[in-house]
């Protein structure tokens, strides 16, 4: 603070340009991960701006962690990566306690701080963590030490060979506690030592939807105030850069990759290199030495006129307080050169451009002291290869073995595989089946939001779906009702608002069909039947004369009249006998009868057949019609079934009468209920899909 108070001008806060404007840091850690640094940043005249570039979400399945926590005793080491690992994992299980025998591994302080914070310390507790880890914390669990420690995959490796060694975790389980994604190389290294690693999630790492307030300050903040970027993970870099291009204008994005920034560890400040970022400083891990580059970067935007040449900002201790810094600071072999400051208003030139003002003498330095540098940097790299030959020969050997092993058990597997292609075969139809079935499964579950309600809604959609079409098809209201009635069951577990609208219309969807009358489209259906079995009985008009006469045939003969009728003499009784018959055979010599359609009396018998066939046809389609509620093919066909019988079929026969009374029947019942439909219930549904 003294430092940054005296290269004020009179009268200015301290972080303060000389334009009156405040330094301001871009902090991009995890929401709530910020507040220890946010608060050095404001004693020390820096004002802090919360921009989270990575959001920490629960893993989706949390079982496989919690199987693993269950059975600690089966492993001979549990690494935790960061600390979020450590928070989530034991906030899975809250009523564990750690066995003491297990030793755990942690990358860095603000690990053995979170571990501590949940009463697993040492010494009660085995707890394995990079040279410096443990003695370099302040009081908020930043580093403070020496400028050399690190703090990442490689360094706990090493802690763990320096304190186990190789030959105790070979053939042993070793369990990685860790977020989604991430570097294998720690994996990788325990694999090669023997040991049978395993590895769970305990988070995810989204990325999170700033708000339209945060990027109008981002904005106004890369239209000239003077500003730095905090970037605490690689992820972070990446996350940023894709923000970028979907929020900001192409003036705005290459003014942001021209903004400074901070990277505690060499890897985060390659990838922000690799992203297109100019001007980037390296840190080092820690609070106290983040909270120097930034004090340094705001001194230097105070200096307009004589701006300072950027090096290395001075190394501080440790690792951060924030829980993003041990994931992150995987180490690598390569030196970074941090980059140069870019200038604030009042105009400041680049830092690449101040050697062409210096001395030649200073160039000259600087260029011996790149060849010196380039020299180590190659002898480190021979002496790496030398190690990595060393190491990949023995790979090999193992790989030999491996493979050795590896072709016995390809030619039993080739024996067991021509033993099921028959089977196979056979399961390739289905195979294809449910793969399609399952690619427009996936296709609907990647179109529904991931939450319960959003899944709630999309299943009561599809049920509505589905019984409105039945509903069209069948006219079936007893169906539709069922699924509205568990379509709302459904809702009821839902305390949402979108779940309470569509609620209602199902509501209004269920009063309409209870009042609606439903249709007896069996009985109707009954019916027809009747009338189709009728039509081969059915008398034609040119069939009168014979079964008139075949009713006569049937009629009782003059001489088993009725007997005499007491007092009647035989001579009278017969007479009224002889008569009756003669009277009788007389009238059926000539008939008179009304006939509309005299046409009909000429068709032949076989010409009545193909009568009667198409009448049966036309009731077979309207009773199609009648099963699939096709109104109009219904009316059509009963139409032409009634004006068929009154043409060509004796309308005196009683038979003839109840086939068109049947026809009737059906008509006006077909017509006597209107289905309803769900466009209310689908109406909400579609209303709350838009709206979401």
């Amino acid at each position: 603070m003294a430092s940054a108070e005296r290269g004020s001008p009179p009268g200015e806060r301290p972080g303060q340009s000389p334009g009156g404007e405040r330094f301001t840091a871009v902090l991009t850690r995890p929401a709530g991960q910020s507040a220890s640094l946010a608060a050095a940043l404001e004693r020390a005249g820096i004002a802090a701006f919360d921009f989270p570039l990575i959001e920490i979400a629960p893993v989706l399945d949390d079982a496989p962690l919690r199987a693993a926590l269950a059975s600690l005793e089966r492993y001979a080491l549990v690494i935790f990566v960061s600390p979020n690992a450590i928070e989530r994992a034991l906030a899975a299980a809250p009523a564990l306690v750690w066995p003491a025998q297990v030793p755990i591994g942690v990358v860095g302080p603000g690990s053995i701080t979170e571990l501590a914070r949940h009463g697993i310390a040492a010494p009660a507790h085995q707890v394995i963590a990079p040279a410096g880890a443990d003695s370099s914390e302040d009081g908020e669990g930043n580093g403070n030490g020496d400028a050399n420690t690190r703090f990442d995959s490689e360094a706990l490796f090493a802690a763990l060979t320096a304190r186990l060694g190789f030959a105790a975790l070979d053939g042993q389980s070793v369990l990685i506690v860790r977020g989604d994604g991430g570097r294998e190389w720690l994996a990788d290294r325990l694999r090669e030592a023997g040991a049978l690693v395993e590895a769970v999630c305990a988070y995810r790492r989204v990325v999170p939807a700033p708000p339209a307030d945060a990027w109008a300050r981002v904005r106004a903040l890369l239209g000239g105030a003077p500003h730095a970027w905090l970037l605490t993970s690689s992820e972070g870099v990446r996350n940023l850069d894709a923000l970028a291009q979907a929020w900001l204008a192409p003036a705005e994005r290459a003014a942001l990759l021209r903004a400074p920034l901070v990277a505690p560890h060499p890897r985060i400040a390659e990838t922000a290199r690799a992203a297109g970022f100019d001007t980037i400083t390296a840190s080092g891990p820690g609070d106290a030495r983040i909270l120097a580059a930034l004090r340094a970067l705001s001194a230097s935007s105070r200096a307009a006129l004589d701006p300072p040449v950027w090096a290395a900002t001075a190394q501080a201790s440790s690792s951060t307080h924030s829980r993003m810094t041990d994931t992150n600071q995987e180490s690598s072999s390569a030196s970074f050169q941090p980059a140069a400051t870019p200038p604030f208003p009042p105009p400041m030139p680049p830092v690449y451009d101040a050697p062409r003002r210096r001395a030649s003498g200073f160039v000259w330095i600087v260029l011996i002291l790149l060849a010196v540098a380039t020299g180590i940097a190659a002898f480190a790299f021979n002496r790496k290869l030398d190690r990595l030959d060393a190491a990949l020969a023995a790979r090999q050997q193992a790989l030999v073995a491996q493979t050795a092993e590896l072709r016995m058990k390809t030619e039993q597997a080739t024996a067991t595989a021509h033993q099921a292609e028959a089977e196979l075969q056979q399961l390739q139809g289905k195979l294809a089946d449910a793969q399609t079935a399952q690619q427009a499964l996936q296709q609907q579950y990647q179109n529904l939001a991931a939450n319960r309600d959003d899944w709630t809604l999309a299943e009561v959609e599809q049920m509505l779906s589905s019984a409105s079409q039945q509903l069209e098809l069948t006219g079936n209201t007893q169906l539709a009702l069922f699924a509205l009635q568990s379509a709302d069951t459904r809702l009821a577990a839902s305390s949402s608002p979108q779940a309470l609208l569509v609620r209602r219309a199902i509501a209004q969807d269920i009063d309409k069909l209870k009042a609606a009358p439903s249709t007896d489209l069996t009985g109707l259906a009954i019916k027809l039947d009747d009338a189709i079995a009728q039509v081969d009985t059915l008398p034609l008009l040119g069939e009168v004369q014979s079964e008139g006469a075949r009713g006569k045939a049937a009629a009782p003969t003059p001489g088993a009249a009725s007997a005499a009728a007491p007092g009647e003499s035989r001579v009278a009784h017969w007479w009224r006998v002889f008569s009756s018959a003669a009277g009788e055979q007389l009238r059926s010599l000539v008939q008179v009868r009304r006939l509309d359609n005299a046409d009909a009396m000429l068709n032949s018998p076989q010409q009545g057949e193909f009568v009667r066939d198409n009448v049966k046809l036309r009731l077979l389609s309207a009773r199609l019609g009648l099963l699939s509620r096709n109104q109009a093919t219904l009316e059509s066909d009963l139409k032409d079934v009634d004006a068929a019988l009154a043409r060509y079929f004796d309308g005196a026969s009683k038979r003839t009468q109840t086939v068109r009374a049947l026809i009737k029947d059906v008509m006006q019942g077909a017509q006597a209920v209107t289905v309803p439909n769900l466009n209310s219930s689908l109406q909400a549904i579609h209303d709350n899909k838009s709206r979401g």
